[in-house]
């Protein structure tokens, strides 16, 4: 996984079909997905529960490319190996989730995976800039975490313009969660976004059967979040 600022379109598969979870990841990534994100719910620190590192560790073969794996848990320490072990690339942690966020970056560096800083649409950037040198991802909420399909918050985008100034050129992707479309991917790709997370705008009339929409979509967003750069 070598890095670089291209846009990168990485759809999650909160929005795909439960059911076919392996058909689908492989789908993406034929139409054109750069990177599968798996959204980890645990129903205490967000209002829903989704995967564990068992549903991941099945769908590890069926992903070519980067598994990214973005734990929306708390406690989040005890849990990190068993997803390091299921195959994940990326793990990404909230700065909200424990006290200790430092130790848990240095988990999960520990296991050779790289570390992904995530920060909720309340939570301001006064505690990342002490974490940047551990850091190899930050992810920007752009929608409060919980659920797929909910709408982008524009006053985000401020943020994503700040972070990459103080990012600087230390080799750090800065994500966006929550509400990509077509429409406000040039927002944050403009700011300095480089990696889109997209689910329902991404899996939107497609299927396993036909995964030619999924490919159309992820085109459009890639179209326009590059038009901005």
């Amino acid at each position: 996984m070598t890095f670089d600022r291209r846009i990168k379109i990485a759809p999650s598969i909160l929005s795909a079909d439960f059911a076919n979870f392996g058909a689908e990841c492989r789908a993406i990534e034929a139409e054109g997905a750069d990177w599968v994100h798996v959204d980890v719910m645990d129903g205490h620190f967000v209002p829903n529960i989704t995967f564990g590192p068992a549903t991941c560790a099945a769908i590890r073969p069926h992903i070519k490319g980067v598994m990214d794996v973005h734990l929306m848990i708390a406690p989040v320490d005890p849990y990190i190996e068993a997803f390091a072990a299921a195959g994940a690339d990326v793990i990404t942690a909230h700065i909200e989730a424990g006290p200790h966020i430092h130790r848990t970056l240095q988990a999960i560096r520990n296991t050779g995976k790289k570390a992904g800083l995530a920060i909720n649409p309340g939570t301001g950037l006064d505690g990342v800039e002490n974490l940047l040198d551990m850091l190899d991802l930050v992810c920007v909420m752009t929608v409060n975490p919980g659920f797929g399909g909910q709408s982008f918050i524009a006053s985000q985008v401020d943020k994503v313009r700040r972070l990459r100034a103080l990012i600087g050129d230390r080799p750090i992707h800065i994500e966006i969660d929550g509400g990509v479309t077509p429409i406000t991917a040039p927002l944050v790709a403009a700011a300095g976004a480089d990696v889109l997370v997209a689910g329902s705008a991404v899996f939107k009339g497609g299927s396993v059967s036909d995964p030619s929409p999924y490919g159309a979509n992820i085109r459009a967003i890639r179209a326009a979040a590059e038009a901005a750069t």
